[in-house]
């Protein structure tokens, strides 16, 4: 039976349907639970009333890449453990605490939110909920964040996205993953990542759980249209998207265009041949690694064994790319981002996997030299499809899209930089038709 989503929640406490100390002691029993070992690196005590804003004092969790004004932000690592406490909540902690939300804890993440798979070795890393018969990856970064959401702890999970970190293991969790324009959210009091491409965004249960999120965190509203499914135009890139897909997931996509079309969507094949430029930046370097390891040069060579070894492997990449070739590809990146809104813009929304693969067993890649070469196999197929719209500066929803019974698969709903209405509206409509 699926959990409840925020909304419906909040409207069975306004209506005395539910009682507001049963839903919070549910969900910290579910916290405690062993479905979230190792989801959170620590725990809040539960409040002990209402609170009678918006949000009514409901527990959401905070990836640990936040500042939490009198918490040490680690960001997943061991590294900052020493750190002085924050001196004031990031903007996104505060507009959530300014909504009524009540903050469960700090949740686990992969080490400076550097890889999709949700790997953390100094903190073990939480299964995936979906499954729970193997143990599975649960997608990363914001692996936690994602566990707390799928496992009934919390009804939103803050997070952030800088090549899938939201969306990855929202698909792999059967969750939504809302990844909104980056500018929309500040990132300030949030770790960071890679000031090109970092977002603040959340996973919620139900699309109309990600508008409210949304909402909260842009301080802006999203401008609602109940306009059909029909009234849009959506369009599928065949290029790149499809590329090493499984076979379970082409097959839930492809089952899930069958329904949208027969509820009356427009679907059609959008070429777009400007994806596969992508790879051939791969010299150039990346900005992940550029930037992070501008960052952290100096941590780098005094504590670098203190540091995951594929996340140091990672930022120790960008030691080698030079201004000439981070300029250049800032310039690229600049040409093609208009190049494809140009190529989209006929379209209200793109629609791909949002994932080419299930989550796959823990076991294959876990920590270990033995198993890096399959865990970068793994990373780069789970970032693959989810990154082009970072890249973009564009903003995009995963929504679960698998049949009853199957392990998730996301369809990610996708488009340029600014139409996040549109993508919220067309994602509710095509969550309603696969409902």
């Amino acid at each position: 039976m699926p959990l409840p989503d925020l909304i419906s929640t909040l409207q069975a406490l306004r209506e005395g349907r539910a009682d507001w100390q049963t839903v919070v002691q549910d969900a910290y029993a579910a916290a405690a639970s062993p479905v979230c070992a190792h989801a959170f690196l620590s725990l809040n005590p539960p409040p002990t009333t209402p609170d009678p804003r918006l949000l009514q004092g409901l527990p959401v969790s905070i990836k640990d890449l936040f500042d939490v004004a009198g918490e040490v932000t680690t960001a997943g690592s061991v590294v900052l453990k020493d750190q002085a406490p924050a001196r004031a909540d990031a903007v996104a902690v505060a507009r959530l605490k300014a909504a009524g939300a009540s903050l469960m804890g700090r949740t686990n993440m992969t080490e400076f939110a550097f890889s999709g798979v949700g790997v953390n070795p100094h903190h073990s890393t939480p299964h995936n909920v979906a499954d729970p018969h193997t143990a599975r990856i649960p997608g990363g970064s914001s692996s936690g964040a994602a566990v707390s959401v799928a496992s009934g702890a919390a009804f939103i999970g803050l997070g952030s996205d800088t090549g899938g970190s939201i969306r990855i293991p929202a698909a792999l969790q059967g969750l939504v993953g809302f990844k909104n324009t980056a500018a929309k959210v500040p990132t300030q009091g949030a770790f960071p990542l890679s000031d090109t491409l970092d977002t603040v965004c959340a996973m919620t249960r139900s699309v109309r759980d990600a508008i409210l999120a949304h909402e909260i965190l842009s301080a802006q509203r999203v401008v609602r249209s109940h306009a059909p499914l029909s009234a849009y135009r959506l369009a599928v890139v065949p290029e790149l998207m499809f590329d090493s897909i499984e076979p379970a997931v082409l097959q839930a996509f492809e089952a899930a265009l069958h329904t949208l079309k027969a509820a009356g969507a427009r679907i059609e094949t959008l070429p777009l041949p400007a994806l596969l430029e992508i790879a051939a930046t791969g010299p150039l370097g990346n900005f992940s690694s550029a930037e992070a390891y501008a960052r952290q040069h100096h941590r780098l060579a005094v504590q670098g064994d203190g540091y995951d070894p594929r996340v140091a492997q990672r930022m120790l990449r960008g030691q080698a790319m030079s201004a000439k070739d981070y300029l250049s590809l800032q310039h690229w990146r600049h040409d093609w981002i208009h190049r494809v809104d140009h190529a989209i813009s006929g379209f209200d929304a793109v629609l791909s996997p949002t994932v080419p693969i299930v989550a796959t067993p823990l076991a294959e890649v876990a920590p270990g030299p033995e198993r890096d070469e399959a865990f970068f196999k793994v990373n780069a197929l789970l970032l693959r499809n989810t990154s082009v719209v970072n890249l973009l500066d564009g903003c995009a929803l995963s929504l679960p899209c698998q049949a009853p019974g199957q392990l998730p698969v996301g369809m990610m709903v996708w488009q340029a930089a600014g139409h996040d209405d549109t993508v919220l509206n067309i994602s509710q409509r095509i969550e309603e038709a696969l409902s």
